[in-house]
């Protein structure tokens, strides 16, 4: 803080020798509050709390998570460089642990999905630590190399998510299913695409005859233009006679096969 007032008494100093007496006081008010402020900031950024770092963590998570849709030329702002994403730490920490961000659209342990997008318990706490922590860059030789970002970013659910759904949906033997709707045969169920989903939460279940409620997924603020396939962890095999229900009137609900190898 030494150094600040430093700065601060010499500006002033400047400041009175170079402007007419009429407009000293105001123009001296407000230097003051820029200066502290400026000093202020640099002090705010150069606390670390955290062992936590950009290059090291953070970026690994948001090319896995964000980055297909936060970069350059795609629909959001770049989350690309640490430079990038320092200004948005905080609002990214709240938008993540409101689960707002990244868009899943649908509510996380209502089915078991191998491309769910939610951040783990794991990842959250060192995002939150990064983030109230100072936020530090870290050191170049922790950041990925650039194939090794490029693979993170096209695992992303969201990467080339258009063609993706469009995929599933005309793949041999997917159902377009509206409404309830009884299963004639045995269908082994690899995921589902959900397309045209009003606002609001609906939970999608499976009745097995036997009368077992199998949960597939439960969409909840499912937004189209981020929309993606749910893919099962493992495949479900649901028996003929199994009852589909839960689907938003005005919705289809795609039931993805198993794909054959």
């Amino acid at each position: 803080m030494y150094q600040c007032s430093s700065t601060i008494s010499r500006k002033l100093t400047v400041l009175k020798n170079n402007l007419g007496r009429s407009s000293v006081k105001r123009q001296v008010h407000f230097a003051c509050i820029v200066i502290i402020g400026m000093c202020a900031l640099a002090e705010a950024h150069d606390i670390v709390t955290t062992p936590v770092t950009w290059d090291r963590e953070i970026s690994r998570i948001f090319y896995s998570r964000c980055v297909a849709c936060h970069r350059e030329g795609s629909r959001a702002f770049s989350l690309m460089q640490y430079q990038e994403t320092f200004p948005w730490r905080t609002a990214i920490k709240e938008e993540v642990l409101e689960r707002r961000m990244p868009p899943w659209g649908a509510v996380k342990g209502f089915g078991d999905f191998r491309n769910d997008q939610a951040l783990t318990p794991e990842e959250l706490e060192l995002l939150t630590s990064w983030s109230q922590g100072g936020s530090p860059e870290g050191e170049e030789k922790d950041f990925p190399a650039k194939d090794k970002l490029n693979e993170m970013m096209k695992e992303s659910a969201w990467f080339d998510a258009e063609a993706k759904a469009s995929h599933s949906a005309r793949q041999p033997g997917a159902i377009a299913v509206k409404g309830d709707f009884k299963l004639v045969k045995t269908f082994n169920l690899d995921g589902l695409l959900a397309k045209s989903v009003p606002p609001g939460s609906y939970q999608i279940i499976a009745e097995l005859p036997d009368g077992r409620i199998e949960p597939l997924v439960w969409l909840d603020d499912y937004k189209e233009q981020f929309g993606h396939p749910f893919l099962y962890r493992a495949p479900l095999e649901l028996p003929a006679g199994t009852v589909i229900s839960g689907i938003p009137p005005g919705a289809t609900i795609f039931l993805l096969p198993e794909e054959k190898k």
